[in-house]
């Protein structure tokens, strides 16, 4: 955006020459001003510009454009002060930009398209859109001036993930481009066409169009991206390529296109291919190329599965962006550019820091990594405070950091140190000390404050309280990564692309909203609602850590009320609420939801067209991972789910003394899954029920081999020379038509 400023200034300057009822020696002073402005003499073009004014105090131009050779004059360092400078100008017209309702009020229009500039590089976006969009209404009558005002709007319209607008605005610029590009070759041919001059010019002006025309169809590919449509896309990727040849940006959109369809080692080979070197640096263009070309492998190794590549590539792309912030002065830590000054305008937007944190974290989390993961969040969160399915995110960190060993799990088999405490003593009075469930569950911060903010699960359900006060009451629309930046930033900066909506058809429904969730695209509505439940099932489960029963239970019941509820949520959220009733003492109302019907789906998250980062899959915003594997702590199958809701229907049996009816469901259960399937406190519990038959014997026996055993039935004719027989259950095994089981099935 530095060179639409640049070419505005010079209008400014044009429009003291050119304004009626002025004198010959106020025009010459204009035009010395206007050249020594272009020239870069901004020491003489303030002179001028003085002089000028001692003549006509009373024009605000003057005083606005000696306020922006000032600011060029500082090589576009005080930002903060020109946008003062304005602000105080537009107080001393006693206008506002919302009441602009005529023309009488455009000939200010260039101070708000300066304020609409400044709001832009200062990512104030919602006020520089409000500003444009008025300006745009007379646009009409100024047409290289309207050209400006819509290349703004196009860009904010696509920084803001408003990809339907922005494709209106670039059709109107087309029409105002041919419009002007005839009206030019009709006076080049009215004159002289043998002029060298005039041939000059004319293929000066010829180039411009061609480069306007060139930046329309990058912008047409971002709007695509940004909707997936891609096949819209894929014809618009051709014009660029013919217009654009392999430069950079044009490499960078084509290679997230095909990033887009899939195809990630072909996105790979074009961001490889792309020529880093020779773009701009960010002092021309704002952007840090190198920044982004690392971003980009990064999230497309996310994509194909390769977390720890991924994360490699994210930190080379944070140690690019902290080496491009040194080089602008700003050291890294984006202070100055809080501030405003000391950095070039134009470079203000360089500054990736907190994107490449929130992916790094994100990232960090998938490789099971959780307290690296927390940090790089919690410093991300600075900048997007409101976005839910950032402190979803925080939440699953603290979740995952504190639900201790995944010993078990790992190794196949259930590990003995989840059942087995201690040993005390040796030989014959040597003791076995079972693990009690309290001793489960880590206290990661105790004695502190649960606002401060450590992986603790007190923070968590701060986190997750967050998140679902910052969704609309009455869910609205759509989500997704990308630390993006513009043209180059295109190929992988998106979060996910496995994302379809109403968008992915170019279509959207008149009065649509979106929520933000910087630095992800916004929500729609399906995706809102795949999130609140997500939230919901993670605040039941460290509700539950916390011994907080009522608040489980009413977050578990809220969940099972959401409409389009995932079967791998509905099943936790009867899981989670029959243990909170089982706390509460109302273990019938608890049977009710162990019931082994209940589940008939146990698939993670929605179908694709509904997909979205914030399932209960705790997934990774940069995109969508096409090499993730089901959590071992999770059921694989609807067979394994069932079994572990008889797990927990056992125990819920047990509490009320019917052990018979335990006993079936824990043999049934067990018959259901594979010997490796079974948990540590299954275990436990047909030890305690075989404890409780008076079988001790058989309790020692399923302890030392860690498994679950049938009972001994007595056998009629024992013969000593034969090898002993296996034991066989007392009874045969039933299928019991009755509720089912709680926890123990962890969210990842």
């Amino acid at each position: 955006m530095a060179e639409t400023v640049s070419d505005q200034a010079g209008d400014m300057k044009h429009d003291n020459i050119s304004s009626p009822g002025i004198s010959d020696q106020e025009k010459e002073m204009a035009t010395n001003a206007f050249e020594a402005f272009n020239a870069g003499s901004y020491d003489e073009s303030l002179k001028h510009l003085d002089s000028l004014q001692e003549l006509n105090k009373d024009d605000y131009k003057i005083t606005m454009n000696k306020a922006i050779t000032e600011f060029y004059k500082s090589g576009q360092t005080t930002t903060g002060t020109l946008k003062q400078m304005l602000m105080t100008l537009k107080n001393q017209m006693h206008t506002a930009v919302e009441d602009i309702d005529g023309l009488d009020d455009v000939e200010n229009s260039i101070l708000y398209y300066n304020q609409a500039v400044i709001h832009y590089h200062m990512r104030q976006y919602s006020e520089a859109i409000s500003i444009g969009e008025k300006l745009y209404q007379f646009l009409e009558p100024f047409e290289r001036f309207a050209q400006a005002v819509c290349f703004l709007l196009v860009d904010l319209y696509l920084l803001t993930f408003q990809p339907e607008k922005a494709l209106h605005l670039l059709a109107v610029l087309e029409k105002l481009t041919v419009k002007e590009g005839n009206s030019k070759n009709g006076k080049g041919e009215g004159a002289n066409s043998t002029n060298k001059e005039s041939t000059a010019l004319k293929a000066e002006f010829t180039a411009m169009i061609e480069a306007a025309k060139s930046k329309m169809h990058q912008y047409k590919v971002r709007a695509y991206i940004q909707m997936k449509s891609l096949k819209a896309c894929k014809r618009e990727i051709k014009s660029v390529m013919n217009t654009s040849g392999n430069s950079a940006p044009s490499l960078f959109l084509k290679s997230n296109f095909e990033y887009l369809r899939g195809n990630y080692r072909k996105a790979v080979k074009l961001l490889n291919s792309s020529n880093i070197a020779e773009h701009p640096g960010p002092l021309k263009t704002g952007e840090c190329v190198r920044c982004m070309f690392w971003n980009n492998l990064g999230c497309i190794h996310f994509a194909m599965g390769k977390h720890n590549l991924g994360l490699f590539y994210f930190k080379k792309a944070l140690q690019e962006n902290d080496n491009t912030c040194a080089q602008l002065g700003d050291g890294g830590n984006g202070q100055a550019a809080k501030m405003f000054t000391g950095i070039p305008m134009c470079a203000l937007l360089a500054n990736k820091r907190y994107e490449l944190l929130y992916n790094c974290g994100i990232q960090l989390l998938h490789i099971g990594r959780p307290l690296a993961a927390f940090e790089c969040l919690m410093e991300a969160v600075q900048v997007y405070h409101s976005s839910p399915r950032l402190w979803l995110r925080l939440a699953e960190c603290c979740i995952t950091a504190n639900k201790g060993s995944s010993e078990q799990e790992t190794k196949g088999l259930p590990s003995k140190k989840g059942i087995v405490q201690a040993v005390v003593g040796q030989g014959y009075h040597r003791k076995i000390v079972l693990a009690s469930q309290s001793t489960q569950n880590t206290i990661y911060s105790e004695g502190q404050s649960a606002a401060i903010p450590v992986a603790s699960m007190e923070f968590a359900a701060i986190c997750l309280r967050n998140a679902l006060l910052l969704l609309p009451e009455h869910q609205q629309h759509d989500s997704k990564p990308d630390i993006g930046s513009k043209s180059c930033s295109q190929s992988g900066s998106t979060e996910s692309g496995s994302e379809t909506s109403d968008a992915c058809s170019g279509k959207t429904q008149e009065g649509d909203k979106f929520i933000p969730a910087a630095p992800s695209s916004p929500l729609r509505k399906q995706e809102v609602e795949n999130l609140r439940c997500s939230i919901l099932a993670c605040s039941a489960y460290v509700a539950l850590a916390l011994g907080d029963n009522l608040m489980a239970l009413n977050h578990a019941e809220k969940l099972l009320h959401q409409t389009k509820l995932s079967g791998s949520l509905k099943f936790l959220g009867h899981l989670y609420a029959a243990e909170a009733l089982i706390s509460l003492d109302r273990i019938s109302d608890a049977i009710a939801h162990l019931n082994p019907e209940n589940v008939t789906d146990v698939s993670l998250g929605v179908s694709s067209s509904e997909q979205d980062q914030g399932s209960d899959k705790g997934d990774l915003e940069p995109v969508e991972s096409s090499g993730k594997q089901t959590p071992l702590c999770y059921p694989s199958s609807v067979s394994s789910a069932r079994a572990t809701m008889l797990f927990n229907l056992g125990s819920a049996y047990c509490l009320r003394s019917e052990y018979e009816k335990a006993r079936k469901c824990l043999h049934q259960a067990a018959s259901m899954v594979n010997t490796k399937e079974i948990p540590p406190e299954a275990i436990l519990l047909g030890v305690y029920l075989e404890l409780q038959n008076g079988n001790t014997q058989l309790a020692l026996q399923i302890i030392k081999r860690n498994q679950l055993l049938p009972s001994v039935k007595p056998i009629s004719s024992p013969d000593l020379r034969k090898k002993p027989l296996p034991f066989q259950s007392s009874q045969p095994v039933q299928p019991i038509q009755t509720p089912s089981s709680f926890t123990q099935v962890q969210r990842k």
